[in-house]
C-alpha cells in the first residue's frame, strides 16, 4: 500500500485558478466598522494638495493621479483623486486575514492591487478558498474558505492564494481541473458535484512548503465522510452565507456578556478554570470554550489578532488613527459570533479524517487519467463579458 505523503496532489493539481491575495497599499482603507472608513474619506477629501497627499500616502502604484478603473461591479468614481470631492462609496465587507471580517472602501484608485478577476465573480454564489501561509510545525489550518472578498492577509509566513469555488458569477463553471470529476465519479461509482472537491479539500487539506496538499482517497465512503464534514466547515466559515444557517453553540454552551466590556479595552486574558474571556479591566464574556480560545492560525491566537486589530494604537494625524471614541456593541456582537465560530471550527477539526492507512490516488494517478496536466485555460480567469465597466477618466473599460 502507497503511503500517503507519496506523490499527495496539490490544491493547485485540483483548482486550478488562482489569484495573488490583494495589495492594499495604504492601511487606512480597511477597518472594523464602516462609520471609520465614511469619516476618513470625509478627511481626507475636504483637504487638498500637499495636506491631501499627506494622507493619502502615495506609493509606486497608486498616487493622487493615477488613472485607473473602476472595480468591477462598484460604482464609484475614476477621476483623478486629486479632483475627488463626492461622497465616500459604499464599504464592502472584506475578510481582512483568517475569520476576521472587516469593511474596505472600494475604489481602485485607493488599492495598489484590487485583483479585478476576483470581484468579477464575487457575488451572492461565490465562495473563496483561501490557503494559509505555511509555518513549519505550526499548529493551524492549511484552507479556510469565505463568503466575503478575502484579501489573503497571512497572520504569519507568506500568503498564500485564493481560489473562487466558481470562475464565472452565479455559481457557473466551477473552478475544478477538466476530467477530475469525471475520474472521482469512477472510482466512486456514482457522479460527482463539482461542490464536493471544495468541502473534500476544506475537510482534507494539510500545510506544506509548497502549498496545500489535497489527499484524494480511492474509497467512495473515506470521501463522502470527508465531503459532509467540510460542508459543515464551510458553513461555520461562512457564517451563514448562501442560505445557510448562522453558527450557534447548543444552549448553556453560547457565550455572554457577563460584564460589560469597557469604553477602550487595552487587552485580552482567558481564565481557563472558569471558561471566561476577560476584556479590559473589567470585561466578561463566558462560557469561552478553550477551543475557541487556543484556535491558532499559522500558530498565531486568531482572538488575539482580531482584539488588536481593533485596539492598536494609530499614528496621531494619520487617517488611520481615525476610528471609534469608544467600543462599539457591534464589535461585541462580533466577538460573540467569532468566539462561536472558533468552538465550533476546532471541534469539527477534531474530526478531520485519518488518512494514514488509506489507498489514495496520486498524482500519477492524475497524470494517467489525464487530469494532468492542467490546460493552460482552466488556471486562466475566464472571460466574463455581461457587465460594463468604466475605465478611467468615465472611459468605457475594454475586456
Amino acid at each position: 500500500m502507497r503511503p500517503v505523503t507519496d506523490d499527495v496532489p496539490l490544491l493547485d493539481d485540483l483548482m486550478p485558478w488562482s489569484v495573488a491575495p490583494l495589495r492594499l497599499g495604504r492601511p487606512w482603507v480597511v477597518a472594523p466598522d464602516a462609520r471609520t472608513l465614511r469619516a476618513r474619506w470625509d478627511a481626507l477629501v475636504r483637504v487638498g494638495g500637499d495636506e491631501r497627499e499627506a494622507l493619502f500616502r502615495p506609493s509606486r502604484a497608486r498616487t493622487l493621479t493615477s488613472a485607473v478603473a473602476a472595480l468591477p461591479g462598484q460604482r464609484t468614481g475614476t477621476a483623478r483623486f486629486a479632483r475627488e470631492t463626492g461622497p465616500c462609496p459604499e464599504p464592502v465587507r472584506l475578510a481582512h486575514g483568517p475569520f476576521d471580517e472587516q469593511w474596505l472602501l472600494p475604489d481602485h484608485r485607493l488599492l495598489d492591487a484590487a485583483r479585478p478577476e476576483l470581484w468579477r465573480v464575487a457575488d451572492g454564489r461565490q465562495l473563496f478558498a483561501v490557503e494559509q501561509g505555511y509555518v513549519p510545525q505550526a499548529p493551524g489550518p492549511a484552507l479556510l474558505v469565505t463568503a466575503a472578498l478575502p484579501d489573503g492577509r497571512s497572520p504569519a509566513g507568506r500568503p498564500g492564494r485564493i481560489r473562487p469555488l466558481y470562475r464565472r458569477p452565479g455559481g457557473r463553471e466551477p473552478n475544478v481541473a477538466p476530467g477530475l470529476l469525471e475520474l472521482l465519479g469512477a472510482r466512486y461509482g456514482r457522479a460527482v458535484p463539482p461542490e464536493e472537491l471544495p468541502a473534500w479539500a476544506l475537510a482534507a487539506a494539510r500545510p506544506s512548503p509548497g502549498g496545500c496538499t489535497v489527499p484524494l482517497p480511492a474509497d467512495a465512503a473515506v470521501w463522502a465522510a470527508g465531503v459532509a464534514l467540510g460542508r459543515r466547515m464551510a458553513e461555520v466559515q461562512s457564517r451563514g452565507a448562501r442560505g445557510g444557517a448562522r453558527p450557534r453553540l447548543p444552549g448553556g454552551r453560547r457565550p455572554y456578556v457577563r460584564a460589560a466590556l469597557p469604553d477602550r479595552p487595552r487587552g485580552l486574558v482567558y481564565d481557563a478554570e472558569g471558561e471566561a474571556l476577560l476584556v479590559g479591566d473589567r470585561g466578561r464574556i463566558a462560557p469561552v470554550p478553550t477551543g475557541a480560545w487556543e484556535y491558532r492560525v499559522g500558530g498565531a491566537r486568531v482572538l488575539e489578532l482580531w482584539f488588536a486589530h481593533r485596539t492598536a494604537p494609530a499614528e496621531p494625524g494619520t487617517l488611520e488613527a481615525i476610528g471609534p471614541a469608544a467600543w462599539p456593541p457591534e464589535w461585541t456582537s462580533e466577538l460573540l459570533e467569532l468566539i462561536t465560530v472558533l468552538a465550533l471550527q476546532a471541534e469539527l477539526e477534531a474530526e478531520r479524517p485519518d488518512l494514514s492507512g488509506m489507498e489514495p490516488l496520486t498524482r500519477a494517478d492524475l497524470r494517467a487519467a489525464g487530469v494532468l496536466p492542467v490546460p493552460d485555460a482552466a488556471r486562466r480567469p475566464a472571460s466574463v463579458l455581461d457587465r460594463t465597466e468604466e475605465g478611467p477618466e468615465g472611459q468605457l473599460a475594454l475586456l
